[in-house]
């Protein structure tokens, strides 16, 4: 009888957290300089930097980024990935329009037979392959390859000089002759090694 208005275990469960946690918010108060106005900004300047860095790094991916490959599942051709890349470059897009034009590079030296079609390949793969038949430009394709990864990838920002590189290395390459004996001797030493594929 003495009882009966006595709370019941969900309510007292729930003061008791409550409880808790006011002693916790107490006791972080009494070791801030400035005491509860102190905490208050203290917890406010914290918001703050997550929230800037939420807005400045994205939703956090769950997929890994390393294994991601240079090409989406359709096949386009190397015309079809120099016209998008130069869409995007029109519009300011240079994030997209370096992508573009890496695939086009890549997608060109597949069309010459350069290059074996092969789903899965990233952008270093490609480049160093390429730089075995033009080893004149494998620098090149070796820095082109770095700029697809670190906007692709890293979250870089790209801009138009580096989307005006990657073009001038598209066209280039379009010229140039491949060196055979030397494309030849590599893929032969792969193929000794199992390291081919």
């Amino acid at each position: 009888m003495y009882h009966e208005n006595d709370p019941g275990m969900i309510q007292r469960a729930l003061n008791a957290f409550w409880d808790w946690v006011g002693g916790l918010l107490d006791t972080a108060a009494s070791a801030t300089p400035g005491g509860a106005l102190g905490l208050l900004v203290v917890v406010l300047v914290v918001v703050a930097v997550l929230a800037a860095l939420w807005w400045r790094l994205g939703t956090p991916r769950r997929t890994p980024v390393s294994t991601a490959t240079l090409f989406d599942d359709r096949p386009r051709s190397a015309a079809e990935h120099r016209a998008a890349g130069e869409a995007h470059a029109a519009q300011g897009h240079w994030n997209h329009a370096v992508q573009e034009r890496m695939r086009a590079i890549v997608r060109s030296l597949e069309e010459r037979a350069l290059l074996d079609v092969r789903p899965g390949r990233t952008a270093d793969e490609a480049a160093a392959e390429a730089g075995r038949a033009l080893p004149a430009h494998t620098d090149r394709l070796r820095a082109a390859a770095r700029e697809f990864d670190d906007v692709t990838y890293g979250g870089r920002r790209s801009d138009e000089q580096a989307y005006l590189r990657i073009a001038e290395l598209d066209r280039d390459l379009e010229r140039s002759r491949p060196d055979l004996a030397n494309s030849a001797t590599a893929t032969a030493h792969g193929t000794g090694r199992g390291a081919a594929g």
